[in-house]
């Protein structure tokens, strides 16, 4: 990969100089990291809004780490490896991807509701509880869900 970027850059540069070689590959690189932020947050919103549903924003988590790595080429200067981090950058490219990744892992976990989906399956686990400390009673009003958080 290094000797190909190697090779056109030095074609690039000689047929439009040096200058504008080193302006396109920042430019690039300036362009990318703009797309960058506004996908990545995007992608950040789904993923909270999934996990506040009780489900597991998978594919939110892959698509995250396809953009960590496609923003780490677009830093990378080179046209090849922008070429790459681009693709990584359009959604349906993306996505695709991703499902692709997920479709052949298996998630495994569970969300504080105690339930979560992984490919398109909605799985449930009961609450884990230790009831030696009640005397080993299994009634429903052993358990108390709830969230706290603090407000700055």
């Amino acid at each position: 990969m290094p000797v190909l970027e190697m090779w056109l850059l030095i074609t690039v540069g000689g047929q439009i100089g040096a200058l504008p070689t080193i302006g396109l590959v920042l430019l690039t690189a300036l362009v990318g990291v703009n797309l960058l932020r506004a996908q990545g947050f995007d992608t950040l919103w789904r993923g909270q809004r999934k996990f506040a549903e009780g489900q597991l924003p998978a594919q939110e988590i892959a698509e995250g780490i396809i953009l960590a790595v496609s923003g780490a080429l677009l830093l990378t200067p080179g046209f090849v490896t922008d070429g790459i981090g681009f693709a990584g950058l359009i959604p349906m490219v993306r996505g695709a991807m991703a499902r692709l990744v997920l479709s052949r892992m298996v998630v495994t976990g569970a969300s504080s509701a105690g339930s979560f989906t992984a490919g398109g399956r909605s799985h449930q686990r009961g609450p884990r509880v230790d009831h030696s400390a009640t005397g080993g009673s299994n009634r429903s009003d052993d358990i108390i869900e709830g969230e706290s958080w603090d407000e700055k």
